[in-house]
């Protein structure tokens, strides 16, 4: 049957043809795999049918260690199983994957390649997680392109069933699992006539049943183990032949030449690469540009890596060849090469190539960028035994010579390139816009999109070709036809226009006219665009945006639809039809109304395009080099990270900082504080202060989710050096101090949440936003004279630390961060550090809150003037509780010792009256962190002028001294799921430690994925029909111990109640669990993310979400019961959200049952509550 093409990505690829051999998939989301079970479970809701006729049946497990054991136990029971995973996931999964190999079941694990953290986390694709499954028995079979994900895993399902053995099925992540491509699909029927149906029949026959019992799993002993283990050595000898019988029935159905391992190049090559993964495809183009240079140049593509067939291999290698180079996409540090290279050099000892020079090659470590030019570095290598290429090793001397860059990309190819900011909708709307000219047109078409890790708010790089040949450029576009900036501030920090073919196109996205751009455009763009014939256009997607109601943020579509009419690929009426249909489909779950905005958008997109007439004086403009935030003092450590690292980086030039500039860096460690210095200025409007309609509530600083707005207490004098214009106004309750609000404008990201929380005075607000440009510098300016200001301990006593009036005049030690517009997450953190920052410890879970806590080179955990600040570490995803259980034995430990020397001191009839004082002190604050820490400090000013070994020991190890606040922080996917044996166990110990759980409902940071935090009736990844059970009772398990402090909180709800019970459960001396609600973007608030403080109000007010505090050591009532009896509209706040109101325009029937029990369930949970407070009512 002829396939039909269609414009998907590789996850997508994988997932349409894994559905149709699938019955049953364990899940577990991660990325960059997230995607392949998120279409699974889509196409099961829908109705899809397997070829089996019937529809897969999803189920998410609590991690993937979980979903492998499920995989593991469907297998046993005789039902086709999948999963879907990758990197940390995978690794999780390997005690698994031995069971399922060993007992020759046929599961297929799905793995979209990904790095291994190690000095730090790479969400980013290589190979270093499969190659750590390689001695598990499970076969391994790798596809370079998308098209070959479609094409070839099917075979991975089909030789597991009739070889007996478990295939990880794995790609590239993120440049072949997210590249878009228009490929060939398969149709199910001809995937049915692919398996053998008798092999299925023999599996299901063999499986576990009572009907015909065995037993399996047993326990072997010395005597039989080792003969055992060998019996299964037969059937890995004939699997590479039941590969290739497949691989032989892909070909001959659709006319490929698959094979074990696949040649490519000149017949007589004399320089051949070994590889496997999307390089190939780059390796392939720059060889036809070199075989059309006369060079004699090949790879041998590995397709099935085990079992790894010898004879296969070396047939595929010319006879000619003279230099082998090996590319291998991992690091093994110690070993002698890696693994790929260790199995060329083992399958060639003793052949005909015995003689032959092998060369051990590494490239590409999360997802560092491989290009032409790179390649024939490598094919040039005849000497260098061991290498890297795509970087500068200038401390081992790795690293090939890289050439001039050449042009490999298949003659008549469309290049395009756009720059967005993140959460704009830029990507969206390209991976939009290459579909609709994929699939409606007849040119090939390759999407590829380059971002860092920032929540939203970084830089997006939407990397788009077209053309009449099949595209296999697996690398980034360097030089492009055209070139759209879709966020005005770009335009003097990168390098964007210089990247434009001489006679191409770029668009700008600005409010600028003639004169604007005159004043904004940097000389050495306007020069670029002159001398090279660029045709150059702007248009004001922020005042569209804001006209049509969607505000200055979201002009994506607008700038889609200014692409069409530009790019003119397609008439621009059936353009823009093209893209109002694709805007339905993105949109429709969003409701009418903002489908309606975005056929607005598109309209006016097309319409108001502006071309500039390029004056001659452009031409001699001169250059006047890029921005790059000034470093205004600052401790060295992190002025010189700014410096080397940060700058460049943040400048998108990090790709050329060599090994060197990292060595100080090597195990990870970076300075605090570094994301002061980044000044990105990407707000559309910001914060300005009206003073006199002020009540110096302080609310605004206290929600603010990146700590940009800031309440200063100063003096008279302090006032009279600040710069000109500065407002203040005097301070209630403190006679002579002056009070002002400052904005740190470059780094507010114009979410509104202050705007919307000021009560103001008689209904006018004491902020508001206006345009950053008219006021960037000005408050800028305010801000940094507010930095030096002095906190003064004398009104943040007046007003007391734990107050939200009082906690705002302490520094955040949280700044800046890459957390989206408006998080709920960010101002709870922020305020913890305000009460205990300068001695915290935080055990940080993988998840949302690492990523902005802590995403190269952004830095946002900061310090005082002291030095001090939050010591910030993240582990693991599932291992966070026991990995700050962890740092708090170290201290127990430590401390211990110390106190014992300190004891013993103070018992030495020598010590003198001032040190048995500062040792008394000391000994009887030990388990006080707050009072312990001043007594440290009396303590080691007495003992430093002592000339005895237990003193000198004491003040070596001061900083060890002081009780210290202990925390873990993560999300709900980690306290819920993943992470909840390790919270348990912390919880159970009764050590005094605090647990954060910032609850979004859903795994934020992959995607928006159900958890058991997500409640009945909202729909998420995994739960696409609308989540059929009820959320976990995290808090209800926590206070079962009897002995854990437990509480719930929601900001906006209860400003208060908040600081009030952070306090209570910090200086609780047990352990204890703060439960946080955090709306998240991924809810789709209807009101958008400015709400975000009324939607943690409207939660409370109608009983989804309640707020309470259960303290052990509370003198008479121990339960506090602080919402109110729900009194709010229940069912409109769920209308509210498109988590919910998606499911009523996709189901009405279910959704109106779902919410129901919803609301049931949530009155019922408040019953239960009002209970809890007479059973723990005063004695």
């Amino acid at each position: 049957m002829a396939r039909k093409m269609k414009t998907m990505d590789g996850n997508q690829a994988a997932a349409h043809a894994s559905y149709a051999y699938t019955e049953v998939a364990a899940i577990y989301p991660i990325t960059p795999s997230s995607v392949m079970p998120e279409h699974v479970d889509e196409w099961a809701t829908e109705g899809r049918k397997n070829i089996f006729g019937q529809t897969v049946q999803v189920t998410e497990m609590q991690s993937e260690a979980g979903a492998a054991g499920a995989v593991h136990g469907s297998l046993a029971a005789g039902a086709l199983t999948t999963t879907f995973t990758a990197s940390q996931g995978l690794l999780l999964m390997i005690p698994n994957i031995y069971k399922v190999a060993g007992e020759q079941l046929p599961g297929v694990f799905n793995v979209s390649a990904r790095a291994i953290a190690s000095h730090a986390l790479s969400i980013f694709g290589d190979h270093s997680d499969v190659y750590a499954c390689r001695q598990t028995g499970a076969a391994m079979l790798c596809e370079s392109s998308v098209q070959e994900v479609m094409d070839l895993t099917p075979v991975a399902h089909c030789a597991a069933l009739k070889g007996k053995l478990p295939f990880i099925n794995f790609f590239d992540g993120f440049r072949t699992s997210h590249e878009i491509q228009k490929i060939e699909a398969w149709d199910y029927e001809d995937l049915k006539e692919l398996v053998d149906m008798d092999a299925i029949d023999a599996f299901r026959n063999h499986a576990l049943n009572p009907n015909h019992p065995c037993q399996r799993g047993s326990a072997q002993n010395p005597d039989v183990f080792f003969q055992a283990r060998e019996a299964c050595n037969p059937f890995y000898d004939a699997m590479p032949a039941i590969v290739q019988e497949y691989m032989d029935k892909v070909n001959a159905k659709i006319g490929t030449d698959y094979k074990l391992f696949n040649y490519y190049g000149a017949p007589d090559a004399e320089k051949v690469i070994i590889a496997m993964g999307s390089v190939c495809d780059t390796i392939e183009e720059t060889i036809d540009h070199l075989l059309a240079a006369g060079e004699k140049v090949g790879v041998v593509k590995v397709r099935l890596y085990r079992p790894f067939s010898a004879k296969a291999f070396i047939d595929a290698i010319p006879d000619t060849v003279k230099t082998i180079n090996v590319l291998d996409r991992t690091k093994e540090p110690g070993a002698q090469g890696e693994p790929l290279f260790l199995d060329v050099v083992s399958a060639l000892k003793g052949t005909k190539f015995d003689a032959v020079p092998i060369h051990s090659g590494r490239y590409g470590l999360g997802s560092k960028d491989t290009t032409p030019a790179q390649i024939v570095a490598v094919f040039n290598n005849t000497d260098r035994a061991r290498f890297t290429i795509g970087i500068v090793d200038d401390v081992t001397n790795l690293s090939l010579d890289e050439g001039e860059a050449i042009s490999t990309t298949p003659e008549g190819t469309i290049n395009c390139k756009f720059w967005g900011l993140g959460a704009d909708g830029t990507v969206g709307a390209n991976k939009n816009s290459i579909k609709i000219i994929g699939d409606n047109t007849d040119m090939y078409a390759q999407a590829y999109f380059d971002y860092d890790s920032k929540k939203s708010g970084g830089v997006t790089m939407s990397h788009l070709r077209f053309g009449k040949k099949p595209i296999k450029s697996t690398y980034l576009i360097r030089h492009a036809n055209f070139v759209a900036c879709h966020n005005p501030s770009y335009v003097n920090k990168y390098n964007m226009v210089q990247e434009l073919v001489d006679g191409g196109t770029f668009l700008l996205n600005c409010p600028w006219d003639m004169e604007g751009l005159e004043k904004h455009l940097p000389g050495q763009v306007k020069a670029f665009i002159a001398n090279h014939n660029i045709k150059f256009y702007t248009i004001d997607g922020i005042k569209i945006g804001k006209e049509v109601g969607l505000g200055g943020r979201r002009i994506n579509t607008i700038l889609q639809s200014a692409f069409f009419k530009l790019a003119s690929i397609i008439p621009e009426e059936e353009a823009i039809d093209l893209m109002k249909k694709a805007a339905k489909a993105t949109y429709g779950r969003k409701g009418d109304k903002i489908v309606q905005m975005n056929y607005d958008a598109i309209d006016a997109g097309a319409k108001q395009v502006h071309e500039v007439a390029i004056p001659d004086s452009w031409k001699s403009c001169e250059d006047e080099g890029l921005f790059t935030p000034e470093v205004k003092g600052g401790r060295k450590d992190v002025v010189d990270f700014v410096k080397n690292i940060q700058a460049k980086v943040n400048a998108q030039e990090g790709n050329s900082l060599p090994v060197s500039a990292f060595t100080d860096y090597a195990d990870g460690s970076t300075p605090s504080g570094s994301s002061a210095y980044e000044k990105r200025g990407i707000a559309v409007d910001i914060p300005v202060w009206i003073e006199e309609n002020c009540i110096q509530c302080n609310r605004c600083a206290y929600v603010c989710p990146h700590a940009v707005i800031r309440p200063v207490a100063l003096t008279e004098d302090e006032l009279k050096r600040a710069p000109e214009g500065t407002k203040a106004i005097d301070m209630v309750g403190v006679p002579g101090m002056k009070f002002a609000i400052t904005v740190s404008a470059y780094d507010c990201t114009g979410c509104g949440s202050c705007t919307d929380v000021c009560p103001g005075k008689k209904g006018q607000k004491a902020l508001e936003l206006q345009n950053l440009e008219a006021n960037i510098d000005v408050s800028q300016e305010k801000f940094d004279f507010g930095r030096t200001i002095e906190v003064k301990p004398e009104v943040v006593a007046k007003f007391k630390p734990e107050t939200v009036k009082g906690s705002q005049f302490k520094q955040p030690l949280l700044e800046f961060s890459g957390a989206c517009a408006g998080c709920g997450e960010t101002p709870y953190a922020k305020l913890i550090t305000q009460l205990f920052g300068d001695r915290m410890y935080i055990a940080n879970a993988t998840g949302c809150s690492s990523i902005w806590g802590n995403s190269s080179p952004s830095t946002p955990y900061t310090v005082n003037e002291k030095g001090q600040g939050p010591a910030w570490s993240n582990s693991l995803f599932e291992d966070n509780a026991e990995f700050g259980y962890g740092m708090l034995l170290a201290q127990k430990a430590i401390r211990k010792r110390l106190k014992e020397e300190v004891e013993s001191v103070l018992a030495a009839d020598a010590a003198s009256a001032e040190v048995k004082a500062a040792c008394q002190e000391y000994l009887d604050t030990f388990d006080n962190g707050a009072s312990n820490g001043d007594a440290t400090d009396k303590l080691v000013a007495a003992l430093e002028g002592c000339d005895c070994d237990t003193c000198k020991d004491i003040v070596k190890n001061k900083d060890f001294l002081a009780k210290k606040s202990q925390w873990i922080f993560g999300g709900d996917g980690w306290a819920y799921d993943i992470g909840f044996g390790g919270v348990d166990h912390v919880l159970a110990s009764g050590e005094d430690i605090n647990i954060m759980v910032f609850d979004t409902e859903v795994y934020s940071n992959t995607g928006g994925q159900s958890s058991k935090a997500t409640k009945t009736g909202a729909t998420a990844q995994f739960a696409a029909g609308g989540k059929e059970t009820k959320k976990k009772d995290l808090a209800g398990i926590a206070m079962s111990y009897g002995y854990v402090y437990v509480a719930q909180i929601a900001m906006g709800a209860d400003y208060n109640q908040t600081v009030k019970a952070i306090a209570e459960a910090e200086a609780y001396p047990g352990p204890s669990i703060i439960i946080a609600y955090a709306p998240c973007i991924n809810h789709g608030i209807k009101k958008g993310m400015m709400k975000v403080q009324e939607e943690e109000k409207l939660a409370v007010e109608c009983g989804y979400w309640n707020n309470f505090r259960f303290n052990p050591a509370a003198e008479g009532a121990k339960f506090s019961l602080d919402s109110k009896e729900p009194t709010g509209d229940y069912q409109a706040f769920l209308d509210g959200e498109v988590r919910y109101n998606a499911l009523k325009r996709a189901n009405p029937e279910k959704a109106e049952k779902l919410f129901a029990k919803n609301e049931a369930e949530a009155m019922e949970r408040y019953a239960y509550l009002k209970k809890l407070v007479t059973l723990y009512g005063e004695d």
